[in-house]
């Protein structure tokens, strides 16, 4: 997030896209409905009825896989309307006449038609987000999790500078991260082309001083991404794989797929606090203590370094995540310099500027967001008070391009994938709970009444449902939550999992994610036998 989670009760207007907030963040959904209370207008953008649409004053009922479409046309009215902010375009933007000309076509009406949003509702959202300097937006996997995700987000950041809602408090893009410490481990470097605090592989003065700290030599080759694994198994370009904390036999697209990839491994490793299906693959499983029974840090979606203190012991013989990673790289040859939790934050203070000022003493009882340069830094609320830190942040036109995964007469149905309020990711650690499980303990696919009546079932019956990769058997629930056209299946559930659906053959060319929230399906009752 740009900004704070305590700024959103002092936002105008908040728009939310590609992100089911009550349900995959409720903590910041309830300071959402607390802003709306006092005032706040809400904006929601999402083809299926989420439980945040109930609070807001506009619902954007887009068509699958046309954010980019939908957004250039908020743009183009705020620029026909003026309501730009046209000194801080002036002062901190560039690129920007370009820009505008690449939005000229994306009018209202081509909006509607587009996307199936009314023109009125397109130019009712411009108007009030436009007029707005207290205008903050929220996204999630909904926007990122698409072949053309890069793209989303850059026509996201091309609306927040046409208003100059960046930079100051009650504004920001914010991004919702899916999972606790997701941001700590981007901080921390886990991503294929960059060392901690995103300092680029590739450039030699960066390499240098971590070279100079690790007293190894690095390579200057980018990894490669998580999505590329399992092909990369089955050409035998990879023959190892080391997993902690994921379970890409669920996770991935295609997952089929990924499977035979990692089947195809001489050697998988598995770092987890439960046998997972990708750990029951496995030829060695290290079992990890769970965040409860370990000491260290986490850093939260707002950029919020905070302490983690043991409360359990670690079950049999569970150890911790960094005990593990240290003690493997000291039997292969490399003793680590530091291998505690509070010495490992301490290296990565050392080595990027944003955490030196943090340290276990100051978030001892409240944590610091990040950047935090000094000892006395108070930490930093919201980014980009003082500007951009490349110069002038550059608007980046967004091509709309029709994605790949349309409906046919095949597979007529566009599947959404994503979560629901009672289970978490894919529940190795919820699916345990019997309480949770007796409440949402069995998959569904959510599908309009008259999709349900045009494939001859009811409520309730039990459907086949296939797309170009495989098929899943699963219960109908019969909503208008969805839209005639397209359904909508939770991620948790292992029996029916959503992921043998999706694809992987089309990816974002930047980030190398597929488009797990666009799939063409086909729903049919299930054949006897089946």
């Amino acid at each position: 997030m740009t900004n704070s989670i305590r700024e959103i009760e002092g936002n105008e207007v908040i728009f939310i896209i590609g992100s089911n907030t009550k349900e995959s963040h409720p903590v910041i959904a309830n300071a959402m409905i607390m802003a709306q209370r006092k005032g706040a207008k809400i904006i929601v953008a999402d083809p299926r009825k989420s439980a945040m649409c109930r609070f807001a004053s506009i619902w954007l009922r887009q068509r699958p896989g046309t954010d980019i479409a939908l957004l250039n046309s908020i743009c183009h009215v705020i620029l026909k309307e003026g309501l730009q902010n046209a000194e801080f375009i002036e002062s901190q933007t560039r690129q920007f006449d370009d820009w505008k000309m690449s939005i000229e076509e994306f009018t209202p009406e081509a909006g509607e038609k587009l996307t199936g949003v009314p023109r009125a509702k397109i130019i009712e959202t411009a108007r009030l987000y436009g007029g707005s300097r207290k205008a903050a937006i929220y996204y999630a996997m909904g926007i990122t999790q698409q072949v053309t995700g890069t793209a989303n987000v850059n026509a996201l950041a091309n609306l927040s500078l046409l208003t100059g809602n960046i930079g100051r408090e009650f504004t920001g893009i914010n991004a919702l991260r899916g999972q606790n410490n997701v941001q700590g481990a981007c901080d921390a470097g886990c991503l294929p082309n960059v060392f901690p605090g995103y300092q680029r592989v590739e450039i030699l003065e960066i390499r240098e001083k971590f070279e100079a700290a690790w007293g190894r030599s690095l390579s200057s080759r980018p990894g490669i991404a998580a999505s590329e694994l399992a092909h990369k198994a089955l050409d035998r370009s990879i023959r190892a794989a080391y997993v902690m904390g994921e379970n890409p036999v669920l996770g991935d697209a295609n997952v089929m797929h990924t499977k035979k990839g990692f089947e195809a491994l001489e050697l998988l490793i598995v770092q987890d606090i439960f046998l997972t299906e990708t750990a029951k693959l496995a030829d060695v499983v290290f079992p990890s203590a769970c965040f409860a029974e370990k000491n260290g840090t986490f850093i939260n979606t707002e950029r919020r370094v905070q302490r983690v203190r043991k409360a359990l012991m670690a079950p049999g013989q569970a150890r911790d995540d960094s005990w593990i990673i240290a003690e493997l790289s000291r039997r292969m040859g490399y003793e680590m310099s530091c291998s505690s939790p509070e010495g490992i934050l301490e290296e990565l203070g050392s080595l990027w500027p944003a955490l030196e000022g943090i340290s276990y003493t100051r978030i001892e009882s409240r944590g610091v967001q990040w950047p935090c340069p000094t000892k006395n830094h108070p930490g930093t609320e919201y980014l980009y008070k003082g500007g951009f830190p490349r110069g002038r942040a550059a608007f980046t036109p967004a091509a709309f391009v029709l994605q790949n995964e349309t409906n046919d007469t095949e597979y007529p149905y566009i599947l959404n994938t994503g979560r629901n309020l009672f289970q978490y990711h894919f529940g190795s650690m919820t699916r345990r709970v019997p309480l949770l499980e007796n409440h949402a303990g069995e998959a569904y696919i959510e599908m309009h009444p008259d999709d349900i009546a045009r494939v001859g079932m009811q409520n309730s019956d039990r459907a086949k449902v296939s797309s170009s990769q495989g098929s899943i058997l699963i219960r109908i629930r019969s909503t208008d939550r969805v839209s005639p056209g397209t359904v909508f299946i939770p991620m948790h559930y292992a029996e029916a999992a959503v992921n043998i659906l999706t694809s992987d053959r089309h990816i974002d060319s930047f980030s190398k994610t597929p488009g797990f929230k666009i799939t063409a399906v086909r729903v049919e009752p299930v054949r006897k036998g089946e």
